[in-house]
């Protein structure tokens, strides 16, 4: 390519090749097409390549599959995925160009002024920026105006490659959610990508052996559940929130709220944690070395439902095995449910939602609370977190490891018997009230 063509998407070559269509297939071959791309089967398996893997492999065989968005329309079009190096030849700048949905091997060097992705272009400089900068101090690096340095090339490839790879990972997340507020992924402190080993789930998931029933056995009549004798009091309890939605009992209080077998409609009062986070929430690596966290994007008034802590649901002897070799990975995500028994934990560690990510704290924003809906086990509450106070945006979101859900985090409620004493994990929260551990 080159010349005074604007490059952005465009039909580059002609092929003039001609397909016919396999009987059984969705994909168009050429004759010419190797036999170990056809397939005369109606049966189907999980493909566990990425969309841009087939992609690519779809137009380095010239081949076209609608059902990944390649047709013989756009089978040779050409926009620009991300810019992998820089030089200047005869004073003419050029970019070496990644195209979308196609192998590295068709890479190209493309002049600057033919280039219509500024957003891109403005990657790349800050990409090259943030590089120089995390340079040790006394080590200098000379900025090579002609062109760049291998090392320099190879972070900017690499952080390319972690961005579209976070941005499926956020399109995932979005799709598999169930609840009103947004997901959003960000990573402007290394290059690490989207873990390898975690589900997202909405709500929990049983494992072998335990049974969840999520069927209530009776509900309300109320017409107004505010005023009226609701659940809450059926249960011998309060009602646990105001007219603000904010939730009014202290910790250590169970909420119970109104399930699929009351007559009140979505609108009700009483129906808080059941409708999900509603805010917008960003999932961020963290500069202080604690991973991955999650932050705020929007206000969030003070003793509000923020989002519930969910994961697989295992007995507490499976939990104490689990446990030993958490802690010595130094990972935490185990949360005992020990309303009324201690039978059951929840594991976020591979199965969770946005909490999977939540960091803990000494001094934390969210408060742990029990919660009854579908299910009235008390052996098996929900576990919602509310705010403390008002978290502004832009603000970590954290909850104490320690805190269970009758409230208590005092040194009473940790068990220090022979039988669960394990490795202890430092505690990196930088908060005045730090206990230095998180176990």
């Amino acid at each position: 390519m080159g010349g005074t063509t604007d490059i952005h998407t465009l039909g580059r070559y002609p092929t003039g090749t001609s397909f016919a269509r396999d009987q059984h297939s969705e994909v168009n071959f050429t004759q010419n097409t190797p036999k170990f791309f056809r397939w005369k089967t109606s049966w189907c398996v999980p493909c566990l390549v990425s969309l841009d893997t087939l992609q690519e492999l779809c137009r380095k065989e010239k081949l076209t599959c609608k059902s990944i968005g390649i047709t013989k329309r756009n089978l040779n079009n050409y926009e620009v995925e991300y810019l992998c190096d820089y030089k200047v030849v005869k004073d003419m700048e050029y970019y070496l160009v990644k195209w979308k949905g196609w192998p590295d091997s068709t890479n190209t060097w493309e002049p600057l002024q033919n280039l219509k992705c500024p957003l891109l272009l403005q990657q790349f400089s800050n990409d090259k920026h943030n590089y120089l900068s995390q340079v040790k101090k006394g080590k200098a690096i000379k900025d090579n105006n002609k062109a760049l340095k291998p090392a320099i090339a190879e972070y900017i490839v690499k952080k390319a490659k972690q961005r579209l790879a976070l941005q499926r990972w956020q399109d995932e997340l979005n799709r598999r959610k169930n609840h009103k507020g947004m997901i959003f992924v960000e990573n402007t402190v290394d290059l690490e990508g989207p873990p390898s080993d975690f589900y997202y789930i909405n709500e929990y998931k049983p494992a072998p052996g335990i049974s969840l029933v999520n069927e209530a056995t009776f509900g309300c009549s109320c017409t107004d559940c505010f005023f009226e004798k609701c659940c809450p009091a059926e249960a011998g309890v309060l009602l646990a929130y105001n007219k603000n939605q904010q939730i009014k009992i202290p910790p250590g209080t169970p909420i119970y709220e109104c399930n699929s077998r009351c007559q009140c409609g979505p609108d009700c009062p009483n129906r808080i944690v059941q409708k999900g986070t509603q805010y917008s929430l960003c999932i961020f690596r963290t500069s202080n070395g604690c991973g991955w966290g999650v932050k705020t994007l929007v206000k969030i008034k003070r003793m509000s439902f923020v989002m519930e802590y969910v994961g697989e649901v295992i007995t507490s002897e499976e939990a104490e095995r689990r446990g030993q070799l958490y802690d010595n990975k130094g990972i935490t995500y185990l949360f005992d449910l020990d309303y009324e028994s201690d039978e059951f934990t929840v594991d976020a560690a591979r199965y969770g939602n946005v909490s999977h990510f939540v960091n803990h704290s000494c001094d934390p924003n969210l408060q742990v609370f029990n919660v009854f809906i579908d299910n009235l086990d008390t052996r098996l509450p929900r576990i919602a977190l509310f705010s403390t106070r008002t978290i502004n945006a832009g603000e970590e979101l954290t909850f104490d490891y320690q805190m269970k859900g009758s409230g208590d985090v005092s040194s009473d409620s940790v068990d220090h018997s022979p039988a669960k004493k394990r490795v202890r994990t430092v505690c990196k929260c930088g908060a005045v009230t730090c206990r230095g551990y998180l176990n």
